[in-house]
Protein backbone atom coordinates (compact mmCIF):
# COMPACT_ATOMS: atom_id res chain seq x y z
CA UNK A 1 0.00 0.00 0.00
CA UNK A 2 0.90 3.61 0.52
CA UNK A 3 3.46 2.84 3.24
CA UNK A 4 5.56 0.60 0.97
CA UNK A 5 5.48 3.26 -1.78
CA UNK A 6 6.64 5.91 0.70
CA UNK A 7 9.40 3.61 1.98
CA UNK A 8 10.62 2.96 -1.57
CA UNK A 9 10.64 6.68 -2.33
CA UNK A 10 12.43 7.39 0.92
CA UNK A 11 14.85 4.49 0.47
CA UNK A 12 14.97 1.45 2.68
CA UNK A 13 13.83 1.85 6.29
CA UNK A 14 16.57 2.74 8.72
CA UNK A 15 18.36 -0.35 10.00
CA UNK A 16 18.51 -0.71 13.78
CA UNK A 17 21.51 -2.07 15.64
CA UNK A 18 21.98 -2.97 19.28
CA UNK A 19 25.21 -1.75 20.83
CA UNK A 20 26.20 -2.61 24.39
CA UNK A 21 28.48 -0.06 26.06
CA UNK A 22 30.48 -1.55 28.93
CA UNK A 23 33.55 -0.81 31.03
CA UNK A 24 34.49 -0.29 34.66
CA UNK A 25 32.84 2.43 36.72
CA UNK A 26 34.24 5.89 36.02
CA UNK A 27 35.65 4.90 32.60
CA UNK A 28 33.49 7.51 30.84
CA UNK A 29 30.71 5.38 29.29
CA UNK A 30 27.86 7.79 30.00
CA UNK A 31 29.93 10.81 28.92
CA UNK A 32 30.68 8.97 25.68
CA UNK A 33 27.00 8.13 25.18
CA UNK A 34 25.95 11.73 25.80
CA UNK A 35 28.67 12.91 23.39
CA UNK A 36 27.32 10.52 20.71
CA UNK A 37 23.80 11.84 21.31
CA UNK A 38 25.08 15.46 21.04
CA UNK A 39 24.00 16.16 24.62
CA UNK A 40 25.62 18.30 27.31
CA UNK A 41 28.51 16.44 29.01
CA UNK A 42 29.38 18.84 31.82
CA UNK A 43 27.30 17.19 34.57
CA UNK A 44 27.22 13.41 34.67
CA UNK A 45 26.45 11.18 37.62
CA UNK A 46 27.45 7.51 37.94
CA UNK A 47 25.03 5.16 36.22
CA UNK A 48 22.99 3.11 38.67
CA UNK A 49 21.57 0.40 36.41
CA UNK A 50 21.55 1.44 32.76
CA UNK A 51 20.80 4.17 30.21
CA UNK A 52 19.47 3.51 26.72
CA UNK A 53 19.78 6.05 23.93
CA UNK A 54 19.05 5.84 20.25
CA UNK A 55 21.71 7.57 18.19
CA UNK A 56 21.37 8.11 14.45
CA UNK A 57 24.61 7.62 12.54
CA UNK A 58 25.34 7.01 8.86
CA UNK A 59 21.71 6.09 8.14
CA UNK A 60 21.47 3.65 11.03
CA UNK A 61 19.60 3.80 14.30
CA UNK A 62 21.99 2.65 16.99
CA UNK A 63 20.25 1.58 20.20
CA UNK A 64 23.05 1.99 22.73
CA UNK A 65 22.78 0.30 26.13
CA UNK A 66 25.07 1.99 28.65
CA UNK A 67 25.27 -0.32 31.66
CA UNK A 68 26.84 0.71 34.96
CA UNK A 69 30.32 -0.60 35.68
CA UNK A 70 30.35 -0.79 39.49
CA UNK A 71 31.57 -4.14 40.76
CA UNK A 72 28.12 -4.95 42.18
CA UNK A 73 26.47 -4.42 38.75
CA UNK A 74 28.98 -6.31 36.56
CA UNK A 75 27.50 -9.81 37.22
CA UNK A 76 24.31 -8.53 35.55
CA UNK A 77 26.11 -7.45 32.34
CA UNK A 78 25.52 -10.89 30.84
CA UNK A 79 21.75 -10.41 31.00
CA UNK A 80 22.02 -7.56 28.48
CA UNK A 81 24.23 -9.27 25.89
CA UNK A 82 21.62 -11.14 23.82
CA UNK A 83 21.14 -9.86 20.25
CA UNK A 84 24.15 -7.54 20.53
CA UNK A 85 25.44 -6.34 17.15
CA UNK A 86 28.50 -4.56 18.49
CA UNK A 87 30.32 -4.34 21.82
CA UNK A 88 31.86 -1.01 22.81
CA UNK A 89 34.20 -1.27 25.78
CA UNK A 90 35.43 1.93 27.45
CA UNK A 91 38.68 2.14 29.40
CA UNK A 92 39.95 4.97 31.56
CA UNK A 93 43.41 5.31 30.00
CA UNK A 94 44.66 7.31 32.99
CA UNK A 95 43.63 4.76 35.66
CA UNK A 96 46.55 2.39 35.22
CA UNK A 97 45.96 0.76 38.62
CA UNK A 98 42.79 -0.79 37.17
CA UNK A 99 44.16 -2.02 33.82
CA UNK A 100 44.42 -5.60 35.06
CA UNK A 101 40.86 -5.54 36.40
CA UNK A 102 39.41 -4.03 33.21
CA UNK A 103 41.39 -6.50 31.09
CA UNK A 104 40.00 -9.41 33.09
CA UNK A 105 36.41 -8.13 32.68
CA UNK A 106 36.89 -7.68 28.92
CA UNK A 107 38.43 -11.15 28.53
CA UNK A 108 35.48 -12.72 30.36
CA UNK A 109 33.00 -10.78 28.24
CA UNK A 110 34.53 -11.86 24.95
CA UNK A 111 34.20 -15.50 26.07
CA UNK A 112 30.42 -15.10 26.44
CA UNK A 113 28.59 -17.27 23.92
CA UNK A 114 26.15 -14.48 23.04
CA UNK A 115 29.09 -12.27 22.00
CA UNK A 116 30.89 -14.82 19.81
CA UNK A 117 32.06 -13.06 16.65
CA UNK A 118 30.55 -9.72 17.71
CA UNK A 119 32.83 -6.82 16.64
CA UNK A 120 34.58 -5.02 19.51
CA UNK A 121 35.45 -1.34 19.69
CA UNK A 122 37.62 -0.35 22.64
CA UNK A 123 37.61 3.35 23.42
CA UNK A 124 40.85 4.26 25.23
CA UNK A 125 39.16 7.22 26.92
CA UNK A 126 40.53 10.21 28.83
CA UNK A 127 43.43 10.74 26.43
CA UNK A 128 43.21 14.44 27.35
CA UNK A 129 44.80 13.61 30.73
CA UNK A 130 48.59 13.77 31.08
CA UNK A 131 48.72 10.37 32.82
CA UNK A 132 46.82 8.56 30.03
CA UNK A 133 48.50 5.49 28.56
CA UNK A 134 48.63 5.44 24.73
CA UNK A 135 46.02 3.29 22.96
CA UNK A 136 48.70 0.98 21.49
CA UNK A 137 50.04 0.24 24.98
CA UNK A 138 46.51 -0.52 26.23
CA UNK A 139 45.83 -2.80 23.25
CA UNK A 140 49.02 -4.69 24.08
CA UNK A 141 48.08 -4.98 27.77
CA UNK A 142 44.60 -6.26 26.85
CA UNK A 143 46.11 -8.79 24.42
CA UNK A 144 43.72 -7.57 21.72
CA UNK A 145 46.02 -9.07 19.09
CA UNK A 146 44.96 -12.53 20.34
CA UNK A 147 41.28 -11.90 19.48
CA UNK A 148 40.91 -13.98 16.33
CA UNK A 149 37.14 -14.65 16.46
CA UNK A 150 36.05 -11.05 15.83
CA UNK A 151 36.92 -7.73 14.25
CA UNK A 152 38.28 -5.30 16.83
CA UNK A 153 39.59 -1.78 16.97
CA UNK A 154 41.07 0.38 19.70
CA UNK A 155 40.40 4.09 19.44
CA UNK A 156 42.10 6.77 21.53
CA UNK A 157 39.54 9.37 22.57
CA UNK A 158 38.39 11.96 25.03
CA UNK A 159 34.65 11.68 25.61
CA UNK A 160 34.83 15.05 27.34
CA UNK A 161 36.29 16.97 24.38
CA UNK A 162 34.89 14.62 21.74
CA UNK A 163 38.31 14.02 20.20
CA UNK A 164 38.56 10.57 18.58
CA UNK A 165 34.87 9.73 19.19
CA UNK A 166 33.84 10.24 15.57
CA UNK A 167 36.74 8.03 14.42
CA UNK A 168 35.28 5.25 16.55
CA UNK A 169 31.84 5.84 15.05
CA UNK A 170 33.34 5.67 11.56
CA UNK A 171 34.82 2.26 12.43
CA UNK A 172 31.40 1.12 13.66
CA UNK A 173 29.89 2.25 10.36
CA UNK A 174 32.51 0.34 8.39
CA UNK A 175 31.66 -2.79 10.41
CA UNK A 176 27.97 -2.32 9.65
CA UNK A 177 28.67 -1.88 5.93
CA UNK A 178 30.89 -4.98 5.85
CA UNK A 179 28.17 -7.08 7.47
CA UNK A 180 25.60 -5.96 4.91
CA UNK A 181 27.75 -7.27 2.04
Amino acid sequence: GLLSIIQRLKGSPEQELRIVLLGLDNAGKTTLLKRLASEEVSTITPTQGFNIKSVHSHGFKLNVWDIGGQRSIRPYWRKYLGSTDLLVYVIDSADQKRFEETGQELAELTEEESLMGVPLLVFANKQDLVTAAPAAEIAEGLNLHTYRDREWQIQACSALSGEGVQDGMNWISSQIMNRKK
